[in-house]
């Protein structure tokens, strides 16, 4: 008999009990979703977090003790194992960027629609990280401080950074350029390097503040 793949168990954390309780009615539809628990601050949060080992964390921003960045290190601490997407309604770059420098893994807007969103926590979920357009946008507002030493990308490198912008797995972006896997996470390797930055999420975010892709 086929053994059916784990499902995504996920934290809701939001400071609005009628948000979490909608969260939960979307994300409950979805068969490869468990919500295992709510939690309405980042003090609670993070206790739950460590009692539950979510895979995933669901996080707003704006919660009523602290900013939802500012409890991305203690939530990395009570769970080690769990991946963060940011679901939040903020429009204030500083709070984007603030989310963005803590690391998160992924940054969706309150107004995706559920089949986004459950995509976007599919692609987290699976080690890929996942930031919405929309964000990116805001933060390519603000420009980027030239640097002399900044190293060129090759085209291949630009190709594989444009694909990294979209929803598109280091398996995917190998199928749409023709190319082994082993290939695609050589250049995106190379792509940090030259960008100075430590992982995809923060690369795509200086690609676009430089300008060297679209969104």
């Amino acid at each position: 008999m086929e053994r059916l793949p784990r499902a995504i168990r996920i934290l809701i954390v939001d400071d609005h009990a009628v948000v979490r309780r909608g969260l939960v009615m979307v994300l409950t539809l979805q068969p490869d979703f468990t919500v295992v628990g709510e939690a309405g601050s980042a003090a609670a949060a993070v206790t739950l977090a460590a009692a539950l080992q979510p895979d995933l964390v669901l996080l707003d921003l704006a919660l009523p003790d602290q900013e939802g960045s500012a409890a991305v290190p203690a939530l990395r601490r009570a769970a080690p194992g769990c991946r963060i997407l940011v679901l939040s309604g903020a429009q204030d770059t500083r709070l984007i960027q603030a989310a963005l420098a803590a690391d998160v893994d992924g940054y969706v807007p309150k107004e995706v629609t559920p089949h986004e969103l459950a995509a976007a926590i599919r692609q987290v979920a699976s080690q890929e990280s996942y930031i919405h357009p929309d964000i990116l946008q805001a933060v390519s507002r603000s420009a980027a401080r030239p640097d002399p030493a900044f190293q060129a990308l090759t085209r291949r490198e630009l190709e594989v950074l444009q694909l990294m912008a979209t929803m598109a797995t280091n398996r995917e972006i190998a199928e749409r350029l023709v190319v082994s896997e082993e290939t695609v996470r050589s250049h995106v390797k190379s792509i940090l390097r030259k960008l100075d930055q430590p992982n995809r999420t923060q690369a795509v975010i200086e690609a676009v503040r430089r300008g060297l892709i679209e969104v």
